[in-house]
């Protein structure tokens, strides 16, 4: 299995708006998730592997968020943070709910206007993982899934409003966590292949054929 590293992964999810419900509340405030529980998300496939990744409920107990900050694609201006008041960011039932008030900044309510308008409807958030778990199964059609179970998160980074599904920084990491799987199913086959090269030679100085 790969081995993972304190190696910053980042990972999207849907960005859910709340507009304001009364007068009194003048807050621009967005919801959503950076991450659900025990739902297991697809990181890659073909036709040999498949790869699913989820996070345990309990990943987040120790993970360091004293100051997370709400980002646009990752990088840039901060939006939000929770040192000052504007961030919440805190597990679940369901996952690790986030709750920003983006009214502190011109760029800030105008992000909210376009989330709003449903101009930017995703959201990712980097952390670095400090524990996780494989398992893997194989189906009828021979295909070998590899299921990652994420148990612990060190430190949580930002949440981020996100242009596109899938940023560079998330692409990387990606092909970075499974290039190990997939060598490893590689290699399974090539051995069954020698394997069999071998039996078949082993036949034809035998006059098995």
């Amino acid at each position: 299995m790969p081995q993972m590293t304190n190696e910053r992964e980042y990972r999207d999810f849907t960005l859910e708006i709340k507009a304001p419900d009364t007068e009194e509340e003048k807050t621009m405030v967005v919801e959503g998730y950076a991450s659900t529980f025990n739902e297991p998300y697809e990181l890659y496939s073909d036709s040999e592997v498949r790869i699913l990744e989820q996070v345990d409920p309990k990943a987040f107990d120790e993970a360091d968020m004293s100051d997370v900050i709400f980002q646009y694609d990752h990088r840039g201006r901060v939006f939000a943070r929770m040192s000052n008041g504007t961030l919440d960011v805190n597990p679940d039932e369901h996952g690790l709910a986030i709750r920003a008030d983006l009214g502190g900044t011109d760029i800030g309510r105008q992000l909210y206007e376009e989330i709003r308008g449903g101009y930017t409807t995703k959201m990712s958030y980097g952390y670095t993982v400090a524990a996780d778990k494989w398992d893997e199964t194989r189906g009828e059609d021979g295909v070998l899934t590899e299921i990652r179970t994420i148990t612990k998160i060190s430190k949580v980074y930002d949440v981020s409003a996100v242009s596109l599904p899938a940023n560079d920084g998330t692409s990387i990491t990606v092909r970075n966590l499974t290039d190990g799987v997939i060598e490893k199913v590689k290699a399974e086959r090539l051995k069954a292949l020698e394997l069999r090269r071998r039996k078949t030679m082993m036949l034809l100085e035998l006059g098995g054929f």
